[in-house]
């Protein structure tokens, strides 16, 4: 593993999307919708710097499938809770890979008429984008690699890491046989 973005570098992007989602929103209500499980970690923070009022509801889609690529089949496992018609939604992913998987989201919580609906991620990687889909806000922009810790995982295993650390699970798995 090799730090790729430190604890401090990930505050600070956290802060400025913050304080961007609170300047377009300014005293509106919005409904935070997390992506599970990844975005746990970012929405956590990220809410904690937004100031106007909001409300959260989970979602959980999958199309990784315990890879290191997207599969390109996108699972529902957990569905909102939450009324989205009529309300500003914001959509808080941790990574945008192939954007397969935000896409598919999209549209399905379009059908249920949100006032609005923006996309706010951590991470977007550009190298393997499929779609068009807009990220309104976004923390950090790198080209490929996969990465794990704060909240992003390899086999549900390091999402607790503070920072954001290159992986390499070929290398792992060597290390780990010897």
């Amino acid at each position: 593993m090799k730090q790729l973005y430190s604890k401090d570098y990930i505050a600070r992007q956290v802060s400025r999307l913050g304080s961007e989602i609170s300047q377009d929103y300014q005293n509106e209500e919005i409904l935070l919708v997390i992506v599970l499980k990844g975005a746990m970690v970012f929405a956590t923070d990220l809410a904690r710097q937004i100031t106007c009022p909001l409300a959260m509801d989970f979602i959980c889609v999958s199309s990784y499938g315990g890879q290191t690529t997207s599969t390109g089949k996108i699972t529902f496992k957990k569905d909102l809770d939450t009324d989205i018609q009529g309300k500003h939604v914001i959509v808080v992913e941790d990574i945008i890979d192939t954007g397969l998987t935000l896409q598919v989201l999209t549209q399905h919580l379009q059908l249920r008429k949100p006032a609005s609906l923006k996309i706010c991620s951590l991470i977007s990687k550009q190298k393997h984008r499929k779609t068009s889909t807009k990220v309104d806000y976004c923390g950090i922009t790198m080209d490929d690699g996969f990465i794990i810790g704060y909240g992003l995982d390899y086999n549900e295993l390091y999402r607790n890491l503070d920072a954001i650390y290159t992986f390499d699970p070929s290398q792992q798995l060597a290390q780990g046989d010897a």
